[in-house]
């Protein structure tokens, strides 16, 4: 090979775009997006002509769905994150 072949070689070291602190952030939203929907789940009632008042608690109207957004933002967070950047 040539010895320019070689140094283009050398360049193309390939690296990740997210590094581990990404994907650590990442994990958590996943976690508070499952956490939310499976909150949210049941509620449901067998029989058509009874209803179950309890589909509209607060947990399935307010908090499973809060945890669903914090957990988006968080996901936004970390493909957001830059690791490489220095404090000055």
């Amino acid at each position: 090979m040539s010895k320019k072949q070689q140094q283009g070689e050398q360049k193309t070291k390939s690296e990740f775009i997210f590094q581990k602190k990404n994907y650590q952030f990442m994990f958590l939203g996943l976690g508070f997006i499952a956490l939310g929907f499976i909150l949210m789940s049941g509620g449901g009632s067998d029989d058509p002509n009874v209803f179950n008042p309890d589909i509209y608690s607060f947990r399935r109207i307010r908090l499973a769905p809060t945890l669903v957004l914090i957990g988006l933002g968080i996901e936004i967070y970390a493909i957001l994150l830059n690791p490489h950047k220095t404090k000055k």
